[in-house]
């Protein structure tokens, strides 16, 4: 890297689920890397969306959404989540213009009076909301933080969006670019692959299974320059999960098999061969040992 002026840094994403922190990260990215559903908890590890130019590098940390956790794996979220606060140059603390401040917005600002970095305030969704009530919008929140700049935004058309990157851009250090130009996740394709399996299960199963399911990925092999051959299980708590997943004459899993070979696909830019099995392993969630085969490890946390 040549450039003297080189601008680079980590940002890290947190508000309460479904404010749309990965609709966020997706659009600035430009590509899928954080699993998008509207059901609460989708993001269970600090995903890392990087963003490149000429000039500079933004790598994003996206936390899991905050909440009070009940289970080890609620606690590996929370703790997922702090943490990330404390190793970035910036945070976007995001919320939705649709919902009110609750008391989940409080939890996160009083963890954020001990932040020393520049904290921006992001309100999302305002494609949602007549422009009219942003100012009312706003106030419930402009006088809670120190805020370093407000930003209402659409992740998901974009509007406002480029602004805040700029000064975002403007206020990181000078530093080197910490991943090549075509990176855009720091996370081994296995997990990403995992990461778009769980996203069919979530928007294909809407009743009681999302929260218990995890994906272990078994193996993926490439069979030659264009074909890769990948083998999955989806992970239950319950028999009765693994009939909803698995559907009628296994439609259900077919159908979850089809939406995720195509996102895998274009991740991957190859003929994926994808063959997923469906698991009932009790209460995983609050077993440590299965937390780390499923990739939910102390090291990131």
């Amino acid at each position: 890297m040549d450039n003297p002026n080189y601008k680079s840094g980590f940002v890290a994403l947190i508000g309460r689920p479904n404010v749309g922190k990965s609709t966020f990260l997706n659009y600035v990215v430009g590509q899928k890397v954080a699993i998008m559903s509207n059901v609460a908890q989708t993001t269970r590890n600090k995903i890392q969306g990087i963003y490149t130019t000429d000039d500079a590098q933004i790598v994003f940390i996206d936390t899991p959404g905050v909440h009070k956790p009940q289970t080890k794996l609620g606690d590996f979220m929370e703790k997922s989540t702090l943490s990330a606060l404390d190793e970035v140059d910036a945070v976007l603390y995001l919320v939705s213009a649709t919902e009110d401040r609750g008391p989940g917005d409080d939890f996160i600002i009083n963890r954020l009076k001990n932040v020393k970095q520049p904290i921006f305030l992001v309100i999302n969704k305002i494609d949602q909301v007549n422009p009219n009530n942003l100012p009312e919008i706003t106030a419930q929140y402009k006088d809670a933080l120190p805020f370093a700049g407000i930003y209402p935004i659409s992740a998901l058309q974009g509007n406002n969006v480029n602004p805040l990157i700029n000064k975002l851009i403007e206020i990181l250090p000078n530093g080197p670019q910490y991943y090549p130009s075509d990176q855009i996740s720091d996370h081994p394709e296995r997990f990403v692959i995992a990461e778009m399996i769980r996203e069919k299960v979530f928007e294909l199963t809407r009743q009681e299974v999302p929260h218990s399911v995890a994906i272990d990925v078994t193996s993926v092999k490439r069979e030659d320059d264009e074909h890769v051959h990948i083998s999955a299980n989806i992970i239950v708590e319950r028999p009765g999960q693994k009939g909803i997943i698995i559907g009628k004459k296994g439609q259900m899993l077919k159908k979850i098999g089809t939406k995720a070979r195509q996102d895998i696909e274009h991740l991957l830019g190859d003929k994926v061969f994808l063959q997923l099995w469906v698991k009932v392993v009790p209460d995983w969630r609050d077993k440590s040992a299965m937390l780390k085969d499923y990739g939910y490890r102390n090291k990131d946390y």
